[in-house]
């Protein structure tokens, strides 16, 4: 059976797809706002994972709704949750499988119980998030043990997260994204995999 995973070529979503295929058929979806955007980072990760990449448009208008939403309330929380819960519909949808790499005590973005009960009973799909049992030092631990992974601030590297994007929607407003914005937010993405020869040189943008 296939299973379509959330992937934004970070060591959370690259251990939750690496545990899936274990026992499905996965493929590798990440979620862009413009059609335009590259993901290099992106499709090398998945790349070196050995597993296939489908890049997806959220539907258009959605960067300038998410930005007024930051804007409107002052916090970009509630807005990426959102745009995960459409991401996640989306995949539905397609699979009866969908997962995604949520750890332990994660608030963003992520889905309540009740949201996870509520998509898999109206779309029949199975919502799974391998790594929720997962506190954030052991996810490192197991990602130093089974890859090569590179770490910087957001606008750094070249993965898939929301936030790149969202940050630019504000900037082409002429406001400062780091007022809506944690100063310090660490992102990653995997270059190689332990015991395999095949690596990415070339994250940092």
């Amino acid at each position: 059976m296939k299973a379509g995973v959330l992937f934004s070529g970070g060591k959370d979503s690259a251990l939750a797809a690496l545990m899936l295929s274990r026992d499905y058929v996965v493929e590798l979806n990440t979620f862009v706002f413009s059609p335009e955007r590259e993901i290099p980072g992106v499709a090398a990760a998945a790349d070196v994972l050995g597993l296939p990449l489908v890049k997806r448009v959220f539907e258009d208008g959605l960067r300038d709704e998410v930005v007024d939403m930051i804007l409107r309330c002052g916090y970009p929380a509630d807005a990426i949750n959102m745009v995960h819960r459409k991401a996640v519909i989306s995949l539905c949808r397609e699979y009866r499988v969908v997962g995604d790499g949520t750890r332990f005590n994660d608030r963003v973005p992520v889905l309540t119980r009740d949201e996870v009960q509520q998509i898999g009973d109206l779309y029949g799909c199975s919502c799974l998030r391998p790594l929720l049992g997962y506190v954030k030092p052991e996810v490192k631990r197991l990602a130093a043990r089974m890859l090569e992974v590179v770490y910087g601030e957001t606008g750094m590297i070249e993965n898939g997260d929301y936030e790149h994007e969202i940050r630019s929607g504000i900037s082409s407003r002429g406001i400062d994204p780091a007022a809506y914005f944690p100063p310090d937010h660490e992102q990653s993405l995997v270059i190689g995999v332990k015991g395999q020869t095949k690596r990415w040189n070339t994250p940092l943008l």
